[in-house]
């Protein structure tokens, strides 16, 4: 019988521990733990701590109580977890939070007692309640800069500037979308700055609501911020976007860095994209049928025209002619069908071409532009392509 209860107690170590109403010190511990390091945190910079539990007692149920973090902003890093260790030969059950704090005054700043609300049973298997604490800890923490627009301390910072097409190959009249990414860790969105304003000296820029969002890790928040815009050149000429910059200081070299990125040339092309993807059916080209009889009809009395204009000594040159008979000009048609059809990204390369190939007209440059800003306007409202089309071939 004796070498049966010895087997029972080998393999069950938490028998040894008869569970009553008296605790022991050791039985129940909860401790504060700071990440070391070898400087002085500033002001606004990522402190990480963990909140360890080792309990030697069988727990009914548990509450944590965090303190009022006087001093400091912080950020849970994830869920609670638990699990078992084996210290000194004995298995013990283990509890731990993850932290990240940011202190926000300089000076000496004490982190609360944590109380952790425990429910245990006794000899009679009776509950009971047991509160334990931890011990404070005080940290020295160091002023921010004061000559700074905005203190941006991060522990990795990672940058990308992204275009949704070649800026320096647009189309005529087409725009680009620019997304410029921030992924730093160590920062909640809110410290990331603010979303810059980009300039030049000619592109039409359209700002879009930034973005903010963040992911938990155990080495500290990893936010992302996304900047974007909309650009369009607003000439026929290239031109430049300029640089961006701002400044932060890297918590892990101790030390203060610019970032920059880099101005940008925009220009329209030679080639001209489509407005959406290329179906196989537009693989081919468009037949032409060709006009019938009242057309041939048409067509013999310009001959007769030109034959009076010759006789008389005037002429008519080949574009001019081109454009006082809308019947027969290619472009002209393009424009009315895309027009029909509600095809603005044609109807804008087309009337451009038009404009290109007749040279400058006032009336036509300038409906093209209403055009444009009704393209790139928040409002719902746009110009009827219909009007537009009508307009600017009646136009010179």
């Amino acid at each position: 019988m004796r070498w049966l209860l010895w087997i029972i107690l080998t393999l069950c170590p938490a028998a040894l521990h008869a569970q009553s109403k008296t605790v022991l010190p050791h039985e129940l511990v909860l401790s504060i733990e700071v990440e070391a390091r070898d400087h002085v945190p500033k002001v606004s910079e990522m402190i990480l701590i963990t909140i360890n539990g080792i309990y030697r007692r069988h727990i009914t149920r548990e509450q944590i109580i965090q303190p009022d973090f006087d001093g400091f902003n912080w950020s849970q890093l994830g869920v609670d977890t638990w699990g078992e260790e084996r210290l000194d030969g004995e298995l013990v059950k283990t509890f731990k939070r993850r932290m990240a704090i940011y202190p926000n005054r300089a000076g000496p700043l004490t982190i609360g007692a944590f109380t952790h609300n425990l429910t245990l049973t006794d000899e009679n298997d009776e509950w009971f309640e047991h509160p334990i604490t931890s011990e404070p800890v005080t940290i020295e923490v160091a002023p921010a800069p004061e000559d700074r627009d905005w203190w941006f301390p991060v522990k990795s910072l990672k940058i990308s500037d992204q275009w949704s097409n070649a800026p320096d190959q647009l189309a005529p009249g087409e725009g680009v979308l620019r997304i410029i990414r921030i992924e730093a860790l160590g920062v909640t969105p809110e410290m990331i700055p603010p979303m810059p304003e980009l300039t030049s000296p000619s592109a039409a820029i359209f700002p879009h609501p930034e973005k903010r969002f963040v992911e938990l890790s155990p080495q500290g928040p990893l936010s992302y911020a996304f900047w974007r815009w909309t650009i369009r050149p607003s000439n026929d000429t290239s031109t430049i976007v300029e640089p961006l910059s701002f400044d932060f200081f890297d918590t892990e070299a101790r030390v203060d860095r610019t970032v920059t990125i880099s101005a940008q040339r925009l220009a329209y092309g030679t080639v001209v994209p489509d407005a959406a993807p290329l179906r196989a059916q537009d693989a081919y080209p468009t037949p032409v049928q060709l006009p019938g009889w009242p057309f041939a009809v048409l067509a013999g009395v310009i001959c007769l025209l030109g034959a009076i204009f010759a006789l008389t000594g005037r002429r008519l040159s080949g574009v001019a002619a081109l454009s006082r008979f809308r019947l027969l000009d290619p472009l002209a048609h393009q424009l009315s069908r895309a027009a029909r059809a509600g095809d603005l990204a044609l109807s804008r390369r087309t009337a451009a071409a038009i404009l290109r190939r007749e040279g400058p007209s006032v009336p036509r440059e300038r409906l093209l532009s209403e055009l444009d800003s009704s393209i790139f306007s928040a409002a719902q409202d746009r110009t009827p392509l219909r009007d537009f089309a009508k307009a600017f071939l009646r136009n010179r």
